[in-house]
């Protein structure tokens, strides 16, 4: 389902096939050895930044490609296709998340500050939003950043932070003002290497182990008012504005990482011989994989819509949360059938099947849970 789409054209084919030959070549041969450390080697980011993969939608005058979401699209795709969730997920926090805070909301000269290391790879960026004590009511958070002349003052701690080890810049959503009010939270962009920035330890999580997932904290860490990410007091209109983004990308890796899910179970049931006959000869067998193709098939028309809506600006917050809610929930239905159909050896890590269902379960949760999603879609029905 990946190819083929009336959605993209042959320059998106020809992307395809160099995501692939990259994965094959600089993940695929390291990613044990990755899983086992618990995060990617730096060195990742400089071969995918001069293979063109982070940042395409970057425009030329700031070393990037300047083209269309599809890019992005295409990319989020095989590298989730290709089993590796760890990197997957770093390169769309940096490329799908973090770029999109700095290309709506930055001015021109702190894109000339940010955006070519973006796209080269030199800069590895991450937003920090969750904080230990809460998690979506962001209108809690105690991070703070007290005004002292041209620089914020800022102070407090960060958790669950994508990229928290190897990130050179972190967008910090910080309280600016008192009280719980919307009107309160800024935008600060943080260089990791300002005094009194800490990173914490690389957190030991149940899937996407090689995903660099961490603390960090900051104790009176002076940073210029000029790293102010759009208007001061505005953090929660701005998040408002780009949350639709991040989620469709859940919604894009999910999909793809649920397709990958499918194509590795209906090659097994295939080969593998129950009672004189292969799995796939039985018509249990048949219906389950017919109800998951049925359910793929209708969410990538779903996904395609979505994407297209995007690009020409038009997507809202709900369907993007719909975007992200079937995406998500199907991927975690389509993954416990598969390990099911592959029987005890889809309890075995040795099978890739374990891998994706392991990777799977914070689908459903980062980015919004799938409650929260419920939450946004009912408001407007």
């Amino acid at each position: 389902m990946l190819e083929n789409r009336e959605l993209y054209d042959e320059t998106h084919a020809h992307l395809r096939d160099v995501i692939r030959r990259f994965v094959a070549a600089e993940i695929a041969p390291n990613f044990d050895a990755w899983e086992r450390a618990g995060i990617v080697d730096r060195a990742l980011w400089g071969k995918l930044g001069e293979t063109g993969l982070l940042c395409p939608t970057v425009p030329e005058e700031y070393g990037g490609i300047g083209e269309d979401f599809r890019m992005h699209t295409v990319i989020a795709e095989e590298l989730a296709y290709s089993g590796f969730m760890g990197p997957a997920a770093d390169v769309s926090v940096h490329s799908d998340v973090c770029l999109g805070y700095i290309r709506s909301q930055a001015n021109d000269e702190q894109k000339a500050r940010w955006l070519p290391g973006m796209v080269d790879g030199s800069l590895v960026a991450a937003i920090a939003m969750t904080e230990p004590g809460t998690g979506s009511d962001l209108q809690g958070i105690r991070t703070s950043a007290r005004r002292d002349g041209d620089d914020w003052i800022i102070n407090g701690s960060k958790t669950f932070i994508s990229n928290g080890q190897h990130a050179d810049l972190v967008i910090v959503v910080t309280r600016t003002g008192e009280g719980r009010g919307m009107g309160n939270m800024s935008l600060i962009v943080v260089a990791t290497d300002r005094e009194g920035f800490a990173k914490g330890r690389n957190l030991d999580k149940l899937g996407q182990i090689s995903a660099d997932t961490s603390e960090i904290s900051f104790t009176d860490v002076r940073v210029p008012v000029a790293n102010t990410l759009g208007a001061e007091g505005q953090a929660m209109g701005i998040l408002m504005t780009e949350l639709p983004q991040e989620r469709l990308i859940i919604g894009v890796t999910s999909i793809s990482a649920a397709q990958k899910a499918f194509d590795i179970t209906l090659d097994y049931v295939r080969e593998r011989q129950a009672f004189g006959k292969a799995i796939a000869d039985f018509q249990v067998t048949r219906h389950k994989l017919a109800d998951m193709s049925t359910e793929l098939s209708v969410g990538w028309a779903f996904i395609d819509q979505c994407i297209r809506r995007h690009v020409r600006g038009e997507l809202t917050t709900y369907d993007a949360s719909k975007a992200k809610l079937w995406a998500t929930e199907l991927q975690g239905r389509v993954v416990d059938a598969c390990v099911q159909l592959h029987g005890g050896y889809g309890f075995m890590r040795e099978y890739e099947i374990t891998r994706l269902y392991a990777d799977a379960r914070v689908q459903r949760i980062y980015g919004g849970t799938s409650e929260i999603m419920k939450e946004l879609i009912s408001r407007n029905l």
